[in-house]
């Protein structure tokens, strides 16, 4: 079991590789949607690649999803057929986004043998996911 300090160390660790091994300006938070964002994620036994839709106004919260859920065919052929869209994706912090992703299951990162396979996940299935959106992101804003 690690301690805080130490799974600490091994994040920073694992995404200054990663920032190494792809040395290149992701898209992420620079969307031009408000509330809207690309993510890469880690969490207990998965990675996640993910579009989230994080406005607190359900409203627009649903807007956006339903632009996406419009997409989905589209999206599916060209990011990945495993993508998952839920409309209510609750965070371990308790708020609730909209959240359309693909997952890496039964990598963990205090494991560092499984770094390579999840850098290789993030860095494909980002930059599809940034082609997409970059390429429907006014249908998406409009």
């Amino acid at each position: 079991m690690y301690s805080k300090e130490e799974a600490k160390n091994v994040r920073q660790q694992f995404w200054i590789m990663f920032g190494k091994r792809y040395d290149r300006k992701w898209l992420l938070y620079d969307t031009k949607l408000k509330d809207v964002v690309l993510k890469f994620s880690f969490e207990d036994r998965r990675a996640l690649v993910s579009i989230d839709v994080n406005h607190d106004d359900t409203i627009f919260r649903a807007y956006y999803y339903e632009k996406l859920i419009s997409l989905k065919n589209i999206m599916k052929e060209e990011v990945s057929e495993e993508l998952v869209f839920e409309e209510n994706y609750m965070l371990e912090s308790g708020k609730t986004i909209s959240r359309v992703f693909v997952t890496c299951e039964g990598v963990k990162i205090q494991k560092k043998h499984d770094w390579p396979k999840v850098y290789e996940f993030f860095y494909t299935y980002m930059d599809r996911l940034e082609f997409f959106f970059r390429e429907y992101q006014d249908f998406i804003d409009n």
